[in-house]
């Protein structure tokens, strides 16, 4: 048998690694919930999905992955991502649900605090793009000015519906700081009028009136049909504090159906919309 000073010793050593490896993923290998019975079961070529998943955030990555199996998208942006919380989302959604998803990263912040890891080698983090076919033409920019905290877009091609198109993936400067988010806005949007065809997806932090995303209704729409300038109507609100803050916005595709599904892993709801890329 082990002397109590040996087995002390090894309780301070799982402690320790418990404290490195960070918040990024408590409990996965024990609370992997299952999947709802009318759950898609292969991935729906024509929808997209967005979902700031909330860092940081005591949360299961298997419990995200059936979240996100749930409703099996093409293309998924998410936000707040940490780069194992990624890995961990993309092994379980593989191994557990039969779904297999190319990732790109658009880290605009090594995060020791979000994302564990040791400080010699701290975690990746910002927004990521999972999709299920390969994509091309990956970029990360990060805002020349962040606000608060280092914010920024990415952007790939791929392939949704069986048609190629851009999808930017976007986390906008936090609230109380609109003229911060209004520079950003332009940014982005200088990027994404250089395309016919787009798909913006993000976290913009802003009410659909709120004067900073003029310059995006100016470019595309929102797949909430009843949420569109210049009369915003009765938008469907996409965070636990009511607020709609996160948008499929498309520019020269048209939208199919629009679904705001809460959820209990984050404090932002999953937001997704099947497409007519025609």
């Amino acid at each position: 048998m082990l002397g109590r000073g040996t087995q002390l010793l090894a309780g301070a050593l799982v402690l320790a690694c418990m404290v490195l490896v960070g918040p990024s993923a408590p409990g996965d290998t024990l609370f992997a919930r299952s999947l709802p019975v009318d759950a898609v079961r292969d991935v729906v070529p024509n929808r997209v999905m967005t979902w700031n998943i909330c860092n940081p955030c005591e949360e299961s990555n298997a419990d995200r992955a059936a979240e996100i199996a749930t409703y099996a998208p093409q293309v998924i942006g998410m936000q707040e991502t940490c780069v194992r919380d990624i890995e961990g989302i993309r092994d379980y959604l593989k191994r557990r649900h039969g779904l297999v998803y190319h990732v790109k990263y658009g880290t605009v912040l090594q995060s020791w605090g979000r994302c564990g890891g040791v400080p010699w080698s701290p975690g990746g983090f910002g927004q990521a793009i999972l999709s299920a076919a390969p994509m091309t033409d990956s970029v990360g920019v990060e805002y020349p000015d962040g606000g608060s905290e280092d914010r920024g877009y990415m952007a790939v091609t791929t392939m949704v519906g069986g048609r190629q198109v851009r999808v930017f993936n976007t986390h906008l400067a936090q609230r109380r700081q609109e003229a911060v988010r209004a520079k950003q806005v332009r940014v982005l949007a200088t990027a994404v009028a250089r395309h016919e065809r787009a798909i913006v997806l993000g976290d913009f932090n802003a009410v659909p009136d709120a004067p900073e995303l003029s310059p995006m209704w100016a470019l595309a729409v929102d797949t909430d049909a009843q949420c569109q300038p210049p009369s915003i109507g009765e938008c469907e609100v996409t965070t636990d504090w009511h607020s709609k803050f996160d948008y499929v916005f498309l520019r020269g595709i048209t939208p199919l159906r629009h679904r705001v599904q809460s959820t209990g892993h984050s404090d932002h709801h999953l937001v997704y919309a099947d497409l007519d890329p025609a």
